[in-house]
C-alpha cells in the first residue's frame, strides 16, 4: 500500500495578512517622521484626508498589484485545465465523453484577481478624492462647493484625469475578470491592468520634475517592476492553501503534483529577477533626479526615505537569491538540473523536504513584510517634497517652457552625434532584446543547431540605431526642429526596421525557447499565437502593410497627432512605437524571413515597393513645397534664432525624400537578391525532381501537346 504525502507546511492567512499590515505601520512612522499630518494655516483639509491619503494609496497600490499578478501568472505559468494538454483533450473527447476539468489553481488565481481588482477599484475612487481635498484645501464633504471643484478636477486637472483614467481601467478590469476564463483572455486582462502604470506615472511624486522624460519612464518602469514582483509574491501566499490541497490531490500526470510548486515558483523567479533588475536600476535613476547631493539622502526626510526603500530592496534581493540558488532547485525534481537535490519516493510521484517547504513559506512572509513596508514608505514618499525643486524657473526661455529642456547646440552632424537625452524607457526595451537575443544565439549554437552570425550582427545594428533614434541626437533635435524630428521619424520607421527584420528574430525565439506540455502558455506559445491570429493575417498583409506604413505619414502630419506627440510625453511614446511598427511589419512583409500567415510573390513585393516610393517622394515634395509651417506654434515660437523655421521644414521634406529614398533602394536590393536566391532553389528542385522521375513531367507535357496535334488533324 504506497504511503500518503506528508503534509508540508504553508504559511497562514492571516500570518500573511499580518505580514501585509506591516505596511501600515511602516506608513505611519514614516508619516509621523515627514509630517504628513502636519496642519497647514491657509487651507487645511483636515486629518482624515492628510493620514487618509497615503493608506489609501498603499491599499490601491497593493490591491492593484496583486489583481494585476494574478492574472499574468494564471495568463502564463498555472494550467487552465487538469489532465492532458489542451490539443490532446480535443482528440480525447470523443472516446472519454468530456472535457477535463479546471484546474483548482487557476481557478484560485482568477477569484484572486477578482477580489483584488474590487479592492483595487474602491480604493482608486478613494484616492481620486482624497487627492483633490489635498490639492484645493477642502474637507471630505457633499457641499455643493466640494462637488463643483471636484468635477472640474476630474476634468480639467492632469492629477484628476489621471486617478480618473485608472478608477476606469481598475473598473473595467474588475468586470472582465469576472466575465472571461480563458487564458489568451486573462492574458489580455492583465495587459489591460498594467496599463494603469501610464496614468501613473504622468502624474507621479517624480513626474513634474527638471527632466520630465527621464522621470517619467524611470517611474513607469519602477512600477512595472513592482507589480509583477510584489504582485506575484502576495498571490503566491494566497494561493498556497491550494498549492497544498492540489499537490495532495492531483497526479504529476495532471499537472498537479508536488512539482507543480517548483516549476510555479521558478516560473514567477524568472519573472521576479527581471522586476527586481527594472526596480533597482530605475529606482537609482529617479532618486538621482530628485536629490542633487549624497548629503541630502540623511539631511532630508525625501532622502531618508529613500535610503529605508533601497535598504528594504536590497535585503528583498538577498531573500531572493536564496529562493533562486537553494530552495527552487530543491523543489523542481528532476526539472532542476544540476545541483538539485534528491527527492524521496512515493507512489511514482517525488516528496519534496518538509523543512524546505517550510523554509519557503517562511521567507515568503518575510518577503511580503519588507515589501509592504517598502510600499508604505513609497506612499508616503508621494507626499513628500524632493530636494530638488520641481517647478520651471522665472527666467526660463520659450523652449524650456514648451519642452521642459534648454535649448542644445546648433545642429550640425557633430552634435547629432554627440549630443545625448537618455530615454530609459527604450534603454530598458533594447537593453533586454539584445540580452535576450545573445543568450538565445548561443543556446542553439550549443545545441549544434546552425545560426548565421550576420544575423545576430544585424540585429545589434538594428537595437544601435534604435538607441540612437531615441536617446541621441535624433531625440534631442527632433523636439525643437522639424528637420530633427524628420531625421527621427525615417531613421525609426525606415533605417532600424531593415536591421532588426533581418535578424529574425521569430525564428530564433521558436529555436531557443522550450516548448511548455502542461497547458500553460510560456512566451514560444504566445509568440506561435500572435503569428497565427487574425489580427496578424490583417497587418501582415502586403496590401494593408503598405496602406498602413504610407496613410501612417500623412495622418500624423496633417492632423492633430503632430502636436500631441511633440506636447504630450504619451503621445511621443506611442509615436516612436507606431512608427517603428510599421517600419518593422512593412520590411517583414517584404524582405523577412520570419514565419508568417501568407507571403506575397516576389513581384507583388516589388510593386509594392515601387508604389511605396512614389507616395514617399511625393509626400516629400508636398512638404518641401509648403509655404505654410507645419505646427507653427511649436516649431514657430522654439526662439532658436539658428534659421527660419519654414526654412527648416523645407529641409526637413528634403531629408525625408533621402532618408526614404535611399532605404528603400536598399530593400529593393534586398528583395531582387531574395528572389533570385529562391528561383535559384526552385530551379534546383525540379532539376532534381527531373533527375529522379527521368522527366517524366516534360514528357507528359510534350505527349500532351502531341495528342492535342493528332487531334487537331485528324479535323
Amino acid at each position: 500500500m504506497a504511503q500518503a504525502p506528508a503534509r508540508t507546511w504553508v504559511a497562514p492567512l492571516p500570518l500573511t495578512a499580518a505580514a501585509l499590515c506591516l505596511g501600515l505601520l511602516t506608513l505611519t512612522a514614516a508619516g509621523l517622521l515627514t509630517g504628513v499630518g502636519q496642519t497647514d494655516a491657509i487651507s487645511d483639509p483636515g486629518a482624515v484626508t492628510h493620514w487618509g491619503l497615503p493608506v489609501a494609496r498603499y491599499v490601491h497600490h497593493l490591491a492593484m498589484a496583486t489583481a494585476v499578478a494574478a492574472a499574468v501568472l494564471a495568463a502564463v505559468a498555472i494550467p487552465a485545465r487538469t489532465g492532458p494538454r489542451v490539443r490532446q483533450q480535443k482528440r480525447q473527447q470523443s472516446s472519454a465523453g468530456a472535457a477535463a476539468q479546471e484546474h483548482p489553481l487557476y481557478a484560485r488565481a482568477l477569484q484572486i484577481a477578482t477580489i483584488a481588482s474590487v479592492v483595487w477599484t474602491v480604493a482608486a475612487i478613494a484616492v481620486l478624492v482624497l487627492s483633490f481635498s489635498s490639492l484645493a484645501g477642502l474637507r471630505l464633504s457633499a457641499s455643493e462647493s466640494f462637488s463643483s471643484g471636484f468635477f472640474g478636477y476630474v476634468t480639467g486637472i492632469a492629477t484628476g484625469q489621471a486617478w480618473m483614467a485608472i478608477v476606469l481601467i481598475a473598473g473595467l478590469f474588475s468586470t472582465l475578470i469576472t466575465a472571461f476564463r480563458n487564458p489568451a483572455a486573462v492574458g489580455f486582462i492583465g495587459a489591460l491592468g498594467l496599463g494603469a502604470i501610464v496614468p501613473m506615472a504622468m502624474v507621479g511624486h517624480s513626474a513634474s520634475g527638471d527632466d520630465h522624460t527621464a522621470a517619467v519612464n524611470s517611474l513607469g518602469l519602477h512600477l512595472l517592476g513592482v507589480v509583477i514582483w510584489v504582485g506575484g509574491l502576495v498571490v503566491l501566499a494566497l494561493l498556497a492553501p491550494e498549492i497544498r490541497r492540489t499537490a495532495e490531490t492531483l497526479t504529476a500526470r495532471d499537472q498537479g503534483g508536488p512539482e507543480l510548486l517548483g516549476t510555479l515558483l521558478r516560473r514567477y523567479s524568472l519573472l521576479a529577477a527581471l522586476s527586481l533588475v527594472t526596480v533597482a536600476a530605475s529606482g537609482i535613476i529617479n532618486g538621482a533626479l530628485r536629490v542633487e547631493t549624497p548629503a541630502q539622502l540623511l539631511t532630508t526626510p525625501y532622502g531618508l526615505m529613500l535610503v529605508l526603500k533601497a535598504t528594504g530592496t536590497l535585503l528583498l534581493a538577498g531573500i531572493g537569491w536564496m529562493h533562486r540558488a537553494w530552495i527552487i532547485p530543491r523543489l523542481a525534481g528532476p526539472l532542476a538540473g544540476a545541483g538539485a537535490k534528491p527527492a524521496r519516493k512515493y507512489d511514482g510521484g517525488a516528496v519534496t523536504s518538509v523543512s524546505t517547504v517550510r523554509l519557503l513559506w517562511q521567507l515568503i512572509v518575510v518577503e511580503i513584510a519588507l515589501m509592504s513596508a517598502v510600499i508604505g514608505i513609497s506612499a508616503v514618499l508621494g507626499r513628500t517634497s524632493p530636494p530638488v525643486p520641481e517647478d520651471l524657473p522665472p527666467d526660463a526661455t520659450p523652449a524650456r517652457t514648451l519642452t521642459g529642456y534648454d535649448l542644445p547646440p546648433e545642429p550640425s552632424l557633430v552634435n547629432y552625434l554627440t549630443q545625448w537625452r537618455i530615454d530609459w524607457l527604450w534603454v530598458a526595451v533594447i537593453a533586454f532584446l539584445a540580452i535576450w537575443y545573445v543568450r538565445a544565439f548561443v543556446q542553439v549554437r550549443r545545441r549544434g543547431i546552425s545560426w548565421p552570425v550576420m544575423r545576430t550582427v544585424s540585429w545589434l545594428v538594428g537595437l544601435t540605431v534604435l538607441f540612437w533614434i531615441t536617446s541621441g541626437g535624433p531625440a534631442v533635435y527632433g523636439m525643437v526642429l522639424f528637420s530633427g524630428h524628420m531625421i527621427q521619424h525615417m531613421t525609426l520607421t525606415m533605417v532600424a526596421p531593415i536591421f532588426l527584420v533581418m535578424g529574425s528574430p521569430v525564428t530564433l525565439a521558436m529555436r531557443a525557447l522550450p516548448s511548455r506540455t502542461d497547458g500553460t502558455r510560456g512566451a514560444r506559445e504566445w509568440i506561435l499565437w500572435l503569428v497565427h491570429s487574425t489580427w496578424s493575417k490583417i497587418v501582415t498583409h502586403p496590401i494593408v502593410a503598405a496602406v498602413n506604413f504610407g496613410g501612417s505619414i500623412v495622418l500624423f502630419y496633417y492632423t492633430p497627432l503632430f502636436g500631441l506627440s511633440l506636447e504630450y510625453h504619451l503621445g511621443h511614446i506611442f509615436m516612436t512605437l507606431h512608427f517603428l511598427l510599421t517600419g518593422y511589419i512593412f520590411a517583414l512583409v517584404l524582405v523577412g524571413r520570419d514565419p508568417l500567415p501568407s507571403r506575397p510573390p516576389h513581384f507583388m513585393r516589388v510593386i509594392i515597393l515601387l508604389a511605396t516610393m512614389v507616395f514617399h517622394a511625393f509626400l516629400a515634395v508636398a512638404i518641401s513645397g509648403a509655404d505654410s509651417l507645419i505646427q507653427a506654434e511649436w516649431f514657430g515660437n522654439m526662439g532658436h534664432g539658428w534659421f527660419p523655421a519654414l526654412d527648416d521644414q523645407q529641409h526637413g521634406g528634403e531629408l525625408m525624400w533621402g532618408l526614404g529614398e535611399v532605404p528603400a533602394v536598399l530593400l529593393s536590393v534586398i528583395a531582387m537578391v531574395q528572389w533570385s536566391r529562391d528561383d535559384k532553389r526552385e530551379s534546383t528542385r525540379l532539376d532534381r525532381e527531373a533527375d529522379r522521375t527521368g522527366e517524366a513531367e516534360l514528357e507528359e507535357y510534350n505527349a500532351m501537346f502531341a495528342a492535342m496535334a493528332e487531334r487537331n488533324q485528324s479535323r
